[in-house]
């Protein structure tokens, strides 16, 4: 038979109040750490939150400390920074993967080209929950992008000149099929990181070309340098020789308009006598004619024959002058007759060759 203790039942009753309130304690405590610490979520300056109550989700885009309900909000962050992958390449050690760089071109050339795509995080709560993995997304739409466009060009636009075109044209293709998926994510940049034939022989021998090409281009500008270097010098020259060109027309034209206005006054003083203005012209025709002839006038009634006499015979100028002036001294014996003007000549009858030089003059 036990034997009833009454002290001892009061020390277990007070045992079990303690143990109980430090329960309660404990579980307050908790739960007020809980609270307060699941209360409040802190925003960097990079960063946007998807705040999600009873499954509808909304975005916080200011950074900062922020308050939301326990257990009821959820809180997912986002890095709104540009980030990238590589196509072609790891980008821990640079190792080529030739799955993804290994393409051909537009006239079946293969090629090695290497890419790197940049993006960021355009709309917070479509990256978290349009779609499950939406870089994934991403990078097969690129990969989707890139074969199809390198193979619309040929291999010296994908290896040479082409490439600022080609990552144009593929960001444009990914932008647009990003629209039509619509999972949060922009597209920042493509980048051509590196392109080469598959293999060494292919290689040097596009890389020969490119040197040939580099050549040609320096000769071109070369030949601009010299083509820039002469040309003002010869657009010079040309406004030099026309200006001298023009000079010599006014000059001609002035000339030629003092010809014509002399010959006008002179034709007018003709008009006036005739006969007077012939007998001039006949003298001044005359003195500046047989100076610098040396003649015989052989009296035969005949057309006088004027005869450069030192190319012929050879004589000397003494002995040709003679000849001439014994010629011409026998004037009034009717072998040779002295020259006159056309009114002399036309009333000397006995002298035949003074008739045959009026004559001609007459005619002049």
């Amino acid at each position: 038979m036990e034997n009833f203790n009454p002290d001892l039942e009061e020390r277990m009753k007070k045992t079990a109040k303690k143990v109980k309130q430090a329960a309660l304690t404990a579980a307050g405590i908790g739960a007020a750490l809980i609270l307060g610490t699941g209360s409040f979520y802190n925003i960097e300056e990079q960063e946007q939150a998807v705040l999600t109550t009873f499954g509808v989700a909304a975005s916080v885009t200011e950074p900062g400390l922020h308050f939301k309900i326990p257990l009821i909000q959820r809180v997912q962050k986002v890095n709104t920074t540009i980030q990238g992958f590589a196509l072609g390449y790891d980008q821990a050690d640079n190792a080529s993967r030739v799955e993804d760089s290994l393409m051909i071109t537009n006239d079946y050339n293969f090629v090695n080209v290497d890419f790197f795509i940049e993006y960021k995080v355009s709309d917070p709560v479509k990256a978290v929950y349009a779609s499950q993995d939406p870089v994934l997304i991403l990078k097969n739409i690129s990969k989707s992008c890139v074969r199809t466009v390198i193979g619309s060009y040929d291999v010296d636009s994908v290896l040479t000149t082409g490439k600022n075109e080609i990552q144009a044209t593929i960001r444009t293709m990914i932008v647009e099929k990003l629209e039509q998926h619509d999972i949060g994510l922009q597209v920042v940049n493509v980048t051509i990181q590196d392109s080469e034939p598959p293999t060494m022989e292919v290689m040097e021998a596009f890389k020969a070309v490119e040197t040939a090409k580099q050549g040609k281009e320096t000769a071109i500008n070369n030949a601009n340098k010299y083509r820039n270097e002469k040309l003002p010098g010869a657009e010079a020259e040309i406004d030099r020789i026309m200006q001298e060109a023009q000079a010599q027309k006014t000059q001609r034209i002035n000339e030629a308009n003092g010809e014509v206005a002399r010959f006008n006054a002179m034709y007018e003083e003709y008009v006036k006598n005739p006969q007077v203005t012939k007998q001039r012209m006949f003298y001044e025709a005359m003195e500046d004619v047989l100076p610098r002839l040396k003649v015989i006038i052989d009296g035969t009634g005949q057309v006088d024959t004027v005869l450069p006499l030192e190319s012929f015979t050879g004589a000397g100028s003494q002995q040709v002058q003679s000849s001439a002036g014994a010629a011409g001294s026998v004037g009034g014996a009717g072998s040779a007759g002295s020259l006159q003007p056309p009114s002399a000549a036309g009333s000397a009858g006995a002298a035949g060759t003074g008739s045959a030089v009026s004559d001609v003059a007459g005619g002049n």
